[in-house]
């Protein structure tokens, strides 16, 4: 169980401070239902992420041959994933914001602030477990969990759970933020949205490069 989690962990980061979930919830908080809101993202946000991180996990499992050490496949299960974060990661850097140009804000964000929280539990979904750069994040933890726990349910439920607690704290820190601060932490979390949407693409650039090249290294070494 323990090297589950902490082989799973440097992907939970990447998770935990991908940049549009944070605007989202910085948005829901500068609502009229701000509190009710920003936890109804949370709650969405965690049992996406824990859902395929889970699924990904027990399913990667279950496919290992018996016969054989699944440290094999999962080594290239890894590399397969690794590439696939590079690509990405190419595709972000490439697409970035030219110096002087201002960032392209999605228009979703426009209308953040009429959400329910039923509305708000579904963009949590779907950003968790729907948007192509944080899906692909937490199938490979989902998968790197698998490695390291083969044939442990109960290892691979509490890493999916660890890692998803750590994957939200990014977005709860906002809303920690709110609760403490009150009516203070507006400009604060203003200057967060601001600097997060601007600066979007080169944040997942960099993670997805990173965990990329560990989860290609970390293949390479079980094949």
């Amino acid at each position: 169980m323990g090297a589950a989690i902490g082989q799973s962990l440097p992907v939970a980061l990447g998770v935990m401070i991908s940049p549009l979930p944070i605007v989202a919830v910085v948005l829901m908080l500068s609502s009229a239902r701000a509190k009710v809101n920003a936890f109804a993202f949370l709650l969405g946000w965690f049992v996406a992420i824990t859902a395929v991180a889970m699924v990904v996990a027990l399913a990667a499992g279950s496919a290992a041959p018996d016969e054989e050490d699944p440290a094999g496949w999962t080594g290239w299960l890894k590399i397969v994933l690794g590439l696939a974060l590079l690509v990405v990661a190419l595709r972000q850097w490439r697409g970035r914001p030219r110096p002087g140009i201002e960032a392209p804000t999605p228009k979703w964000m426009a209308a953040v602030e009429t959400f329910t929280p039923v509305k708000a539990t579904g963009l949590a979904v779907l950003l968790g477990g729907v948007n192509p750069k944080n899906l692909l994040l937490t199938v490979s933890g989902g998968a790197t969990i698998a490695a390291a726990a083969p044939d442990d349910t109960s290892a691979v439920v509490v890493a999916s759970i660890v890692f998803a607690v750590v994957a939200c704290i990014g977005v709860a820190a906002p809303i920690a933020i709110y609760l403490a601060t009150g009516d203070r932490a507006a400009v604060l979390l203003d200057e967060l949205k601001a600097w997060l949407i601007e600066h979007n693409a080169i944040v997942m650039a960099v993670l997805l490069l990173v965990i990329g090249v560990k989860l290609i290294g970390d293949g390479i070494s079980v094949v």
